[in-house]
C-alpha cells in the first residue's frame, strides 16, 4: 500500500512536471508570434495561416498531408492532392491554389482561381507525359460553370449515384456531370504540337482556332455549331 503511495505521489509530481512545461512551451510561442520572431530556417510537412478568429486562410503542404478542400463548412472527403497551396475565402471555402508534381514519367504544375462555391473556372496549367504516349501541353485556361449546381450540389449527386451500387448508373451520371463544365478558351501547346488560341462556343463546341502548327505554318480556322471547319486560312 505504501508502495503504491509513492508511486501515486511520483506520479503526480510527473504530471505537474509536463504541465508545467507545456504551459512554457505555449507561452514562449505566443511570445515569438506576436513579436514576429523570424526563423532562419524552418522545416514542417504542413503549416496551417489562419486569420485572428480561427478561420482558414492558406494551407501549405506536402503531399502526404495536403488539404482535401473544403466547401459550405465541410471538408470534402479524403483524396490525393500534390503539395502545393490551397486558399480559402472568408466564407472558409476553397478559392483556388498552386501545386505541382512530377517525376521522370510525368510533371505537373497547376495556379488555379475557383468560381464562388464551385470549381475552378481558370488556371495556368503544364502537363508532360513521358510514359509509353508521350505528350506534353502547357498554357492558360478558361471554363464555364453553373452557379446553380455548386460544388457542394455536386458532391451530393456523387454520393447518391454511389450509393444507388450500380456501375452503369454510376457511369452515366459521371458523364453528366462532366457535361456541366465546358471548356471555353485554351491559349497554349496542345498535345499535337500546335501553338495558339483555341475557342468554343457556351456548349463546349470548337468554333475559332488561331495557331501555328506543328509544321510552322500560320493557320486560321472558324467553325460550325458542329464543330466542322467551314472556313480556312493557311499561309504556307
Amino acid at each position: 500500500m505504501e508502495q503504491l503511495t509513492r508511486q501515486l505521489r511520483l506520479l503526480r509530481r510527473y504530471v505537474a512536471v509536463l504541465t508545467v512545461v507545456l504551459i512554457g512551451c505555449i507561452i514562449a510561442i505566443i511570445f515569438l508570434a506576436r513579436h514576429g520572431y523570424q526563423f532562419g530556417e524552418l522545416t514542417a510537412q504542413r503549416i496551417n495561416i489562419v486569420e485572428p478568429d480561427g478561420r482558414l486562410a492558406l494551407v501549405i503542404s506536402d503531399h502526404a498531408r495536403q488539404h482535401p478542400g473544403r466547401i459550405d463548412g465541410k471538408d470534402i472527403p479524403p483524396r490525393d492532392r500534390p503539395a502545393g497551396l490551397i486558399y480559402f475565402n472568408e466564407e472558409g471555402d476553397e478559392c483556388g491554389g498552386y501545386s505541382w508534381d512530377g517525376n521522370k514519367t510525368f510533371n505537373s504544375m497547376s495556379l488555379t482561381a475557383d468560381q464562388y462555391k464551385n470549381d475552378q473556372i481558370m488556371a495556368l496549367d503544364y502537363e508532360d507525359d513521358r510514359g509509353a504516349t508521350p505528350s506534353r501541353l502547357y498554357g492558360f485556361r478558361l471554363w464555364d460553370r453553373s452557379d446553380s449546381f455548386t460544388l457542394g450540389k455536386q458532391l451530393a449527386y456523387i454520393d447518391s449515384l454511389r450509393r444507388l451500387h450500380d456501375t452503369s448508373a454510376y457511369r452515366a451520371g459521371m458523364g453528366f456531370l462532366q457535361k456541366q463544365v465546358v471548356d471555353r478558351l485554351f491559349l497554349g501547346r496542345t498535345p499535337d504540337g500546335s501553338t495558339g488560341l483555341f475557342l468554343r462556343d457556351d456548349k463546349g463546341i470548337p468554333r475559332l482556332r488561331i495557331y501555328i502548327s506543328k509544321q510552322n505554318e500560320p493557320v486560321i480556322e472558324t467553325l460550325n455549331e458542329k464543330g466542322e471547319v467551314v472556313h480556312s486560312a493557311v499561309n504556307h
